[in-house]
């Protein structure tokens, strides 16, 4: 198996998860008599025992799934239920699509309450001159030994009689067994070994089936058990990174940073973050994931702002149309902080990862506005932007077309001297600046006047030649805050926002943020209907994720993302999908 195919098998267990929980979790109240919006049974993987400390990377479903699709029937419309219970059933046929088992028969009897799948070593042998093969083990926890027993032999079982080559052995009294493809067990076959066993299979105790790709990943998990300070459980790094999660958690995602960067290929560099713990909740809002990022040793993260307790009231501002907004409480400390780092601070949350893609999504704007108006963001806006501030981006009206901005800041001693400077810089760029009015409010638009043709008029067939003015930005101010536009009609609809429907008196706004803990840094919020077209323009895995989880995406809402807390050591943050029931 191809090392992307496991990374495919942990989206596809997360999704999965995040699938059985889809369905309307806000008609839930308090009163449900179900406990998983508490958590799990437990809230600390079992399996961490058989995981090597190096791991690159573990994933643990803390929850049986009957008790998730149990939830799920409960908070689905009477009307869902039926799809609801399809989809699943779909589901657990194509996991043994390849063999006579049947789901509910032969594993339901005796799962528990964990699934656990992690990559335990980037190659199995360590040996790079006969290339690189992935470590992977799955770990199921059993509640009837004698039911999950009679699976694992009836498994092999079946697979010696569709063609495989059955191989047992005992290590350390546990009694491994592996089957390889017959068909390359031949004198001809020039595939080494470790490339023909496709499934390795044991029983340790009464509690645990483990399944690997190799019997050496499943020898190397039963001596991390029998020998201490060998487990992921054992690692410091690790038992630090759970400390920092709430408890309430239905699963967990543990990824040694340093190991998953070589996996993928990278560049080696400065190595700004060990590791990262992502804890996942169901919420009545729909699944909230906690993350925690912890440096690595002797480096400080940078500061990442004022907190919040309330939400920002320049949203007012923002139309309940904006398919993204960012909004917090005072950039001026951006002013001497290490933007760069503070990025891939950003995109870390964002994707699990630095990563580039996202990284040109979010800065590319700030960019493109800094070079063509020849500015410093972090001198010229971030410096005076101390109180509440809003940014809001408007759906696109065609392909086109940019897409509108808005961006809402409370006034500051040094607001009159930035907009001065603003104003300067217009000029000296041939630009004029017009008074205008939206309603009765005076508005100021920077603009460029161009000559062009007019079409022949009854005058006759001379040309005509006439003044169309092209608006570079248009600014006011009102009440407390600045408003900075890139056109008149998202000026006009960033005033009415603030009369008749702003994003800040949505219903779905304040669901979205009901999740994020307080006091916060304030959020990102992504309307996912409404921006799921530009996201695949400018991340194309969008796309791939929707084809792969479409009734997922189709009743995901919104995204909301935030960070809060104020350690040098660990960045925290939440991500909230709020979930509709489509």
């Amino acid at each position: 198996m191809k090392r992307s195919l496991f990374f495919s098998a942990i989206a596809t267990v997360v999704v999965v998860l995040l699938l059985i929980g889809v369905g309307g979790f806000y008609w839930i109240n308090s009163q449900s008599p179900l406990s998983l919006l508490r958590g799990g049974t437990t809230n600390t993987p079992e399996a961490a025992i058989f995981v090597p400390k190096q791991a690159p990377a573990m994933v643990s479903l803390l929850v049986n799934p009957e008790k998730l699709e149990s939830l799920r029937q409960l908070a689905a419309r009477p009307s869902d239920r039926r799809q609801s219970r399809q989809e699943l059933e779909r589901f657990k046929s194509s996991l043994l699509a390849s063999s006579s088992l049947d789901y509910r028969q032969d594993i339901q009897p005796w799962l528990g309450e964990e699934v656990t799948l992690a990559l335990t070593s980037p190659d199995i042998d360590r040996d790079a001159t006969n290339g690189n093969q992935p470590g992977y083990l799955m770990v199921l926890t059993s509640r009837n030994p004698a039911k999950s027993r009679e699976f694992l032999q009836l498994l092999f079982s079946q697979r010696a009689i569709a063609g495989r080559d059955l191989v047992s052995e005992t290590y350390q009294g546990v009694n491994i067994f592996s089957d390889r493809d017959r068909v390359n067990a031949g004198a001809h076959s020039r595939a080494p070994l470790q490339e023909r066993i496709s499934l390795v299979g044991a029983a340790v105790g009464d509690r645990f089936i483990l399944f690997a790709n190799h019997p050496k990943v499943l020898r190397e998990a039963i001596n991390n058990v029998q020998a201490p300070d060998l487990s992921l459980n054992d690692s410091a790094q690790y038992q630090h990174a759970l400390s920092l999660l709430p408890t309430e958690r239905i699963g967990i995602i543990f990824l040694n940073l340093p190991q998953v960067t070589t996996l993928l290929g990278k560049e080696p560099q400065e190595q700004i973050y060990d590791s990262q713990i992502i804890g996942l909740k169901l919420n009545p809002q729909g699944i909230v994931a906690e993350i925690s990022i912890a440096a690595a040793n002797q480096i400080e993260l940078a500061p990442t702002g004022k907190m919040l307790s309330e939400p920002v009231q320049a949203l007012q501002y923002l139309p309940t149309t904006t398919n993204l907004a960012i909004a917090g409480l005072d950039l001026s400390y951006l002013q001497n902080t290490n933007l760069n780092q503070l990025w891939r601070q950003i995109t870390t949350v964002l994707s699990g990862s630095s990563n580039d893609a996202i990284s040109r999504l979010i800065a590319q704007p700030l960019a493109k506005l800094q070079d063509s108006w020849g500015i410093n963001i972090s001198q010229d806006i971030f410096s005076w932007v101390q109180g509440e501030y809003a940014l809001g981006m408007l759906p696109q009206k065609d392909a086109s077309t940019s897409a509108d901005w808005i961006f809402v800041a409370e006034k500051s001693e040094g607001t009159d001297l930035a907009i001065e400077r603003f104003n300067a810089i217009a000029e000296n760029r041939g630009l004029s600046i017009t008074p205008l009015f939206s309603g009765e409010q005076k508005i100021y638009a920077w603009t460029q006047l161009n000559t062009v043709p007019s079409s022949p008029s009854e005058l006759g067939d001379r040309s005509l030649l006439t003044l169309k003015a092209k608006v570079q930005g248009v600014y006011t101010t009102i009440d407390k805050y600045e408003i900075f536009t890139s056109s008149v009609a998202a000026m006009d609809a960033a005033l009415k926002a603030a009369e008749t429907d702003s994003l800040l008196k949505s219903s779905q706004f304040q669901s979205a943020i009901k999740a994020i803990p307080q006091p916060n840094q304030g959020y990102l919020y992504l309307d996912l209907p409404r921006s799921r077209e530009i996201l695949e323009r400018q991340l194309p895995l969008v796309k791939l994720l929707e084809v792969a989880a479409k009734p997922f995406f189709d009743k995901t809402q919104s995204i909301t993302v935030s960070s809060y807390g104020d350690r040098t050591d660990v960045l925290q943050g939440s991500i909230v999908l709020r979930l509709g029931s489509n």
